[in-house]
């Protein structure tokens, strides 16, 4: 799944585009790597998305191309 749409359905970003906007400005890495809109994402990566001053890190459990809004988190688990 690109990671792009990964972030929208797992409700760690609100919108695709900014999103889309977010991995080609070099604020998300999958595994340590830069990422762009069309990396491909799977069950165990680490994700890191850059807002602002704060950064959030995730390690991927699942992927789903839709996904009720209460379960989104089940997507994900933080990572320390």
């Amino acid at each position: 799944m690109r990671i792009d749409k990964y972030l929208k359905v797992s409700r760690l970003i609100k919108r695709r585009t900014i999103a889309t906007e977010a991995c080609n400005s070099g604020r998300v890495t999958v595994n340590g790597k830069p990422a762009k809109a069309s990396t491909d994402v799977k069950e165990g990566d680490i994700i890191v998305i850059g807002f602002g001053e704060k950064q959030t890190k995730v390690r991927v459990l699942k992927t789903a191309e839709f996904i009720k809004a209460e379960e989104a988190g089940s997507l994900f688990e933080s990572v320390e």
